[in-house]
């Protein structure tokens, strides 16, 4: 674990011994409505065994008042957003899913850790490692869509690598999750190969992120 990794998993346990309660993660954002859906770039991990048994153990302990468990086919790492699905044109996705795939296949597979448990004010997450290949994957996509657009939505700073196993459903008491978690935090993280990024149409359902594949981008292709 690099020490930048490190050290943003010390600084947010330590933070959350503080929160006395969660916030609710369920609120709606800026632009989204129950009948809306966002095209956004994610890794996606449905072919992933030893995370799936990761996450189901850990899940037996974290089925708690005020958690959402993120069901096996939830999992899933925010990459980059494109925009909501009724503001793009299609020939614009079209244009964004072919310069990416070009770009794409000259990255290697991503070969990731998930693990140890990382928490926060809107859930339960699996810390990602290492940081900088999924930086790269990120900054490739930002670049595929800085070819067709003009801009490139949301900021290149501030990306954390992570993956949430249960999100906040209310605001509960943070202390029965703490307890929970101090037991948790020593559990071997899972290995995980992942051989191509999906662009994806997202949507809310019943505390539950699900979504449409629109593309997926091989990595490693030529």
């Amino acid at each position: 674990m690099s020490s930048q990794e490190l050290a943003s998993l010390d600084q947010r346990w330590i933070a959350y011994q503080d929160l006395p309660e969660l916030t609710n993660h369920w609120y709606w954002r800026p632009g989204w409505r129950a009948d809306r859906q966002f095209y956004t770039w994610h890794l996606t991990f449905e072919q992933q065994p030893e995370l799936h048994r990761l996450v189901n153990d850990l899940h037996q302990y974290l089925a708690i008042p005020g958690l959402d468990l993120v069901p096996l086919d939830g999992l899933h790492l925010t990459m980059q957003g494109l925009g909501f699905t009724d503001e793009i044109a299609d020939v614009d996705v079209r244009a964004i899913v072919a310069e990416a795939r070009r770009r794409c296949a000259l990255l290697p597979p991503l070969e990731l850790t998930l693990g140890p448990v990382d928490p926060d004010a809107e859930g339960v997450g699996l810390l990602v490692q290492p940081w900088d290949r999924v930086d790269r994957l990120r900054a490739t996509l930002r670049a595929a869509i800085g070819a067709i657009w003009p801009a490139v939505p949301e900021s290149p700073d501030g990306f954390r690598p992570h993956v949430t196993i249960a999100y906040s459903g209310s605001p509960a008491p943070t202390e029965p999750i703490r307890s929970q978690l101090a037991n948790l935090r020593n559990r071997p993280p899972a290995r995980a190969t992942l051989n191509q990024v999906s662009l994806i149409a997202l949507r809310r359902d019943n505390h539950t992120y699900r979504w449409t594949t629109v593309a997926t981008v091989p990595l490693n292709s030529i």
